[in-house]
């Protein structure tokens, strides 16, 4: 018993005496596609940075004209006078404000007019206290996949901007960029590395802080061993652009946006040294502050980071007394994927174990015990409504339509559950699946747990009816 006590000790210890190393550069990035954030959610991002020990905020918004379709041109004065505002508040907050402008839709690296046109925007950025700067080169391909650009012109390219900087300014800190192609699958073919990437490399001036997204654009964490691979391609410790909980390729089939919120904890990153990481938030900016403040935990010591901790602290820390029921709606919409894309925590494990075990035992079992998932159905109802009642109209105005779908889930759950007990399939379960899939072009959540039970208790009754008609026939 000693001998136990005496290893659990020296355990305590050892944990309590692991110095937290903070990752250099750690922050948000403004980098989706959609509705660009307003000035007030920018401030309000900024003073979040500060209160969770983030220490940088990129400025990349892909739908500001004027960070790419229209590189360009100037900022409008009343815009210009807005950074202003905006850096100056970074300044206040100790957070450095990083300002990116995404060229390479029409950029002729080897004209001396873009160039000029580039440095025009820095150097404008520069005279309103910007001192430092993103140059991005992502999403550049065309549809079937291909970029026309070589890694070698555009290393020169960025090494000339930076070196133009460095030589008139003392105080700008080293360019960041992102590849053209910036995630691992796409740097590689079978175990070589592809030329635009290796010429990318090997001219890249080493300050220059190089980006990339992990495997995929979207992917289900970065392992160390993966992020060392990086950085013997790049020969640099390079950093992460991390898109969760970015939510900005949820779209149902007619093209809406946002339509399933990420609520998770960032998870499943490496511990391994890395000189940045930037996570790419939600157009919705309150409820983007779920994962944000998980990540801040997670940047600030990789190494003692534990997810579901950070997780039910960020929950109970932003919500109070709000929290229980926050938790319950948050854990049904964690997982995002697509076809291509796949990040976050399974929704709502222990509801969708539940559901698919009673199925399950349907068919196996003389005795089916109801009432875990009967009580899961009604947590899941009773948190929807104190949130629909309770919870403040800044969060309410970014989430009302997934709060109101689970609302038709649950709901709809609870038919199914009766159909099980009963027996037989209650003929209005099909009437309020019709209408959760109307509503999914607003909302989509709960799609592996809620959702599918509906679907699966109404495939388990077509089935015995076509298994009853083949032995009648």
């Amino acid at each position: 018993m000693k001998k136990f006590l005496l290893i659990i000790t020296m355990m305590i210890f050892i944990c309590s005496s692991v110095e937290a190393v903070p990752i250099p550069l750690r922050g948000v990035v403004e980098g989706f596609y959609g509705t660009p954030w307003t000035f007030e959610d920018r401030a309000d991002i900024i003073e979040f940075c500060r209160q969770n020990n983030l220490n940088s905020y990129i400025y990349a918004p892909k739908d500001d004209p004027y960070h790419r379709d229209k590189w360009r041109k100037p900022y409008p004065a009343e815009k210009l006078a807005e950074m202003s505002r905006l850096v100056e508040i970074a300044k206040e907050n100790k957070v450095r404000f990083i300002f990116a402008v995404s060229p390479g839709l029409d950029l002729n690296y080897k004209s001396d007019d873009d160039f000029n046109a580039l440095i025009r925007k820095l150097d404008a950025m520069y005279n309103i206290g910007v001192r430092d700067f993103a140059i991005f080169f992502d999403d550049l391909k065309d549809d079937k996949g291909n970029h026309h650009e070589s890694g070698k012109n555009q290393a020169k390219f960025l090494n000339r901007v930076q070196k133009n900087l460095h030589e008139r300014y003392e105080d700008v800190a080293p360019i960041i960029t992102v590849p053209t192609e910036y995630f691992y699958l796409d740097m590689v073919k079978g175990d070589k590395v592809k030329p635009y990437t290796r010429d990318l490399a090997e001219n890249l001036d080493p300050r220059i802080v190089v980006l990339y997204s992990g495997r995929g654009v979207v992917c289900d964490g970065i392992t160390d061993k993966e992020l060392v691979e990086v950085n013997k391609i790049f020969g640099r410790e390079v950093g992460v652009w991390w898109n969760y909980p970015v939510n900005d390729y949820s779209l149902t089939p007619d093209g809406n946006r946002n339509v399933k919120l990420a609520l998770g904890a960032i998870e499943k990153l490496p511990t391994a040294k890395m000189t940045a990481i930037f996570f790419n938030p939600m157009e919705q900016v309150q409820l983007s502050k779920i994962a944000l403040a998980t990540g801040a935990i997670y940047a600030n010591n990789p190494a003692t980071y534990n997810a579901d901790q950070a997780w039910d602290k960020v929950l109970q820390e932003q919500f109070g007394s709000l929290a229980p029921a926050m938790k319950i709606f948050a854990e049904h919409s964690r997982h995002m994927e697509n076809w291509w894309a796949k990040v976050g925590p399974p929704d709502a494990i222990e509801f969708a174990t539940l559901a698919q075990n009673l199925i399950y035992d349907m068919g196996k079992k003389t005795f089916v015990d109801f009432a875990p998932l009967d009580k899961k159905i009604a947590e899941v109802d009773r948190a929807v409504d104190i949130l629909l009642n309770r919870l403040p109209q800044t969060y309410l105005a970014e989430c009302k339509p997934q709060l109101e779908q689970l609302k038709r889930i649950a709901r709809a759950d609870k038919v199914a559950l009766e159909s099980l007990k009963a027996g037989r399939l209650d003929p209005t379960l099909k009437i309020l699946r019709e209408e959760i899939t109307a509503n999914e072009k607003q909302a989509i959540i709960s799609e592996e747990a809620g959702r599918k039970f509906i679907d699966d208790v109404i495939k388990f009754f077509d089935e015995q009816d076509k298994n009853s008609r083949k032995k009648k026939s």
